[in-house]
C-alpha cells in the first residue's frame, strides 16, 4: 500500500542490470495495488471502526426503543405483547418476535408491509413487562437505521453495485498487498538476526522515507493477521468470490444442515447457516397471538436458551421456526421446528452438528462483524482498523517524499518502479503462474482478471517503450 522500498528515485525506463527475481514483480504490485485499494481501505478502516460499535450507537439512539426503565416482575405473555404491536401497527403483518434474553430489554415484534422497500420491514419495540409500546423503527434485516447506514457505508461506500465491486475488488487485494509487503520487507534485511528485529520494530536511527518506511513495515507485520483474517471473512459474503465459496461449501458437503419445517407431508425447509432470516415479501394471513406463546414454550422446552426468534411459516401447512440468535462465544445458535397446532418439536437442527468449514465460516463473519468475543472483539477491530489507517497513511507519505525533487526532475509523487519486472521471473515461478493465475481467477474472480489485465498490460506497454528506445538509440 505504498512506494516501493527503496532509497533512490529512479525512471520507469532508466535501463538497469537483469536479474532473475520475483521481488521486482512484488514490489510493482504492492505499489500499484496499494495505490488502488488504498482510498477504499482508509473508508472501510474508519467505518469499520464506528460499526464494531454498532450496538453502543443503538443504545445512544435507540435505548428508550431497546431497553426498559425497569423489571417489575414476570413478562407479560407474548400474546398480549403482539396484540399491542398489532395495534400501533395495524397495517402490518406480523412476520416474526425477537426476544433478546436479556431483563432489561424490550421484546421486538417484526411486522411485514407491502409499502415498505424490499429486505425492510417494521419493528415495533414492546415492554414486555407492561406490554406497552416503547416505539417503532423501519429495520433493515432487523438492524437499526443507524446500523444499515454504517453497514452499508463499509459493505459498499453506500454506492451500490459499484461500490460493492470496489470493495470486493479492495479486499480481494488485501491479501496480496499484505503478504508482497512481508516478503518484500524481509528481502530487504540481509541477516537473520535482522529480519527478526525487522519483524516486531522499526528500524533505529532512520530518517526521512526510511523512518517512514520503517514504521510501515512493521505497523504492517503487526496487522498482517488480523489484515488476512478480514480479506478471507469479507470475501466469504461478497457478490462473486463469496458465490464461489458457497459452491465450494456445496461441493465438499459443507453447508449447514437444513432444518425441515414440513407438516403432514408437506415439502419447506429454512436454512441454518447461523445467520438470522429475515422475512419480508408475499402478503401472510394474520396468525392467532397465541400461538407464539405456544411456541416458545416447546422452543424452550427443546432446550433453546438466550435470545431468540420465533417466525411465522411463509408457505401454509409448514410449522414455525424458534431459532437461536446468540452469537457471543460461546454461540447458541440452534433451531427447532414446532408444529403450532400441537406446540411439538418436529425437527431441529443444531450448531454442533454443523460441517466444520460451516462452523468457522459463521464464526469468522461474527468476528469479522465485532460480535464473537463481545467488548474485546470491538476492541481488537478498533486497533486493527487504527492499524490499517495507519499502514495507509504512511504508504502515501512514502510516495510524496521520494518525489524528485532536483530543478530538472521535479515530480508531485514518488516514480513507480520500474516497468517489465514480470521479464526477470524465474523458472520455477513462470511454469505454475498459468495454473495459480487460473485457480485465483475462478476463486477470486475480481483478483484474478485485474492481476491478468495488470500483467498483460505491464508487458505490452513495457515492450512498447523498450522498442521505442530501441529505435531512437538506433537513430541517433
Amino acid at each position: 500500500m505504498s512506494a516501493p522500498p527503496v532509497d533512490t528515485v529512479r525512471t520507469e525506463e532508466a535501463p538497469g542490470p537483469v536479474r532473475v527475481s520475483v521481488v521486482p514483480l512484488l514490489r510493482r504490485l504492492h505499489f500499484y495495488a496499494g495505490v488502488l485499494v488504498g482510498p477504499f481501505l482508509l473508508v472501510a478502516a474508519l467505518s469499520g471502526m464506528l460499526y464494531a460499535f454498532a450496538p453502543q450507537f443503538d443504545r445512544v439512539f435507540y435505548g428508550d426503543l431497546l431497553e426498559v426503565s425497569s423489571a417489575p416482575g414476570a413478562p407479560r405473555p407474548l400474546a398480549e405483547q403482539v396484540a399491542a404491536a398489532r395495534a400501533a401497527l395495524p397495517d402490518g403483518v406480523v412476520t416474526s418476535v425477537q426476544l433478546s434474553g436479556d431483563l432489561d430489554a424490550t421484546t421486538r415484534v417484526v411486522l411485514s408491509s407491502p409499502d415498505l422497500a424490499v429486505d425492510h420491514a417494521w419493528t415495533v419495540y414492546v415492554d414486555p413487562y407492561t406490554a406497552r409500546v416503547n416505539g417503532q423503527l423501519t429495520t433493515w434485516f432487523g438492524s437499526t437505521p443507524v446500523t444499515a447506514w454504517l453497514d452499508n457505508l463499509h459493505a459498499n461506500l453506500h454506492l451500490g453495485e459499484t461500490g460493492a465491486l470496489y470493495s470486493e475488488l479492495a479486499a480481494s487485494w488485501l491479501w496480496v498487498v499484505a503478504l508482497g509487503g512481508l516478503v518484500l520487507w524481509l528481502a530487504r534485511q540481509r541477516t537473520a538476526r535482522r529480519r527478526v528485529r525487522a519483524l516486531v520494530a522499526p528500524e533505529r536511527g532512520a530518517k526521512g522515507v526510511r523512518k517512514t518506511r520503517s514504521w510501515h513495515a512493521s505497523t504492517g507485520v503487526w496487522v498482517l493477521l488480523g489484515a488476512l483474517f478480514l480479506s478471507v471473512t469479507g470475501l466469504t459474503w461478497s457478490n462473486h468470490a463469496g458465490a464461489n465459496f458457497g459452491a465450494a461449501l456445496t461441493a465438499l458437503n459443507a453447508e449447514a444442515p437444513a432444518l425441515d419445517t414440513g407438516l403432514g407431508g408437506g415439502e419447506g425447509a429454512t436454512s441454518s447457516d447461523g445467520h438470522g432470516e429475515h422475512r419480508t415479501g408475499s402478503p401472510r394471513a394474520e396468525v392467532d397471538p397465541a400461538t407464539f406463546d405456544r411456541v416458545l414454550v416447546a422452543a424452550r422446552g427443546a432446550g433453546l436458551d438466550g435470545p431468540l426468534e420465533l417466525a411465522v411459516p411463509a408457505a401454509p401447512g409448514t410449522a414455525w421456526t424458534a431459532a437461536q440468535t446468540d452469537n457471543t462465544w460461546p454461540v447458541r445458535l440452534d433451531k427447532v421446528a414446532v408444529d403450532p397446532r400441537t406446540a411439538t418439536v418436529t425437527a431441529r437442527a443444531d450448531f454442533a452438528d454443523r460441517p466444520l468449514l460451516a462452523k468457522l465460516s459463521t464464526l469468522g463473519i461474527q468476528a469479522h462483524m465485532g460480535v464473537l468475543f463481545g467488548l474485546v472483539n470491538q476492541l481488537a477491530l478498533f486497533l486493527l482498523a487504527a492499524g490499517i489507517l495507519t499502514l495507509v497513511v504512511l504508504g502515501y507519505r512514502m510516495w510524496w517524499q521520494r518525489r524528485p525533487t532536483r530543478a530538472d526532475r521535479r515530480a508531485r509523487l514518488g516514480a513507480a518502479p520500474k516497468r517489465g519486472t514480470w521479464q526477470q521471473l524465474p523458472l520455477w515461478f513462470v511454469i505454475p503462474a498459468p495454473l495459480v493465475l487460473i485457480a485465483v481467477g475462478w476463486a477470486v474472480p475480481l483478483l484474478g482478471l485485474s492481476l491478468l489485465a495488470f500483467l498483460v498490460l505491464d508487458g505490452l506497454i513495457g515492450l512498447a517503450r523498450r522498442r521505442a528506445r530501441d529505435r531512437a538509440g538506433a537513430a541517433a
